[in-house]
């Protein structure tokens, strides 16, 4: 008898346990709706703006323990992107990206941290020009919910950082084309895979 109700009440404390919670959910970006933009100052006169048109990568995402989410971006260099095929040209070069002996950019987070009702951070490191530093982007988490016309499961997120260029060694032109490099980015991701059914 004692075995039965010894049994019993380790079923129960085994049933009434808070549940674990279940690993972030993966996403992959949706390419259409994600956008990596960038300006610098031109010489005082304006903020010369571009993006980069092909990238790699996805992250994890939980709402309910942000902190546990992840990102993972690899940028080709060579799809910058300025309207100009001169201009193009000449970023690619030696100059700047250098993007013969350079072709990919990439972001690794290492740290995120929820800030507020729909706001965070994540730091991470940013390697350019084989240059590796850390660098933390303000997030606005916009909206994870099932899309009115694919029927997938999309979440959307906006960011925004800036660089100094000259910390990975790109310094020409400098005072008069800036330093400071202002980014700016537009994330949807779709959601790779079904969450476990709760039982």
């Amino acid at each position: 008898m004692k075995k039965i109700l010894a049994a019993a009440l380790i079923v129960i404390l085994l049933g009434t346990s808070p549940v674990l919670a279940a690993k972030p959910d993966a996403f992959t970006f949706d390419k259409t709706h994600t956008q990596i933009f960038f300006s610098v100052s031109h010489l005082g006169f304006s903020f010369s703006t571009g993006s980069f048109t092909a990238f790699d990568g996805g992250f994890t995402f939980s709402e309910q323990k942000p902190e546990q989410s992840s990102v993972n971006v690899t940028i080709d260099a060579a799809s910058l992107s300025l309207h100009d095929e001169k201009w193009e040209e000449h970023l690619k070069s030696a100059d700047f990206l250098n993007v013969a002996a350079h072709p990919k950019i990439t972001f690794k987070s290492t740290k995120v941290e929820k800030t507020g009702d729909n706001t965070g951070r994540i730091t991470g490191d940013l390697t350019l020009l084989g240059t590796t530093k850390p660098v933390t982007l303000d997030v606005i988490f916009n909206k994870a919910a099932i899309h009115p016309y694919n029927k997938q499961f999309v979440a959307g997120f906006s960011g925004k950082t800036s660089i100094n260029r000259s910390d990975f060694g790109m310094d020409y032109g400098l005072p008069g084309i800036g330093d400071e490099v202002n980014i700016t980015l537009e994330v949807e991701g779709i959601r790779t895979e079904e969450p476990p059914k709760k039982p």
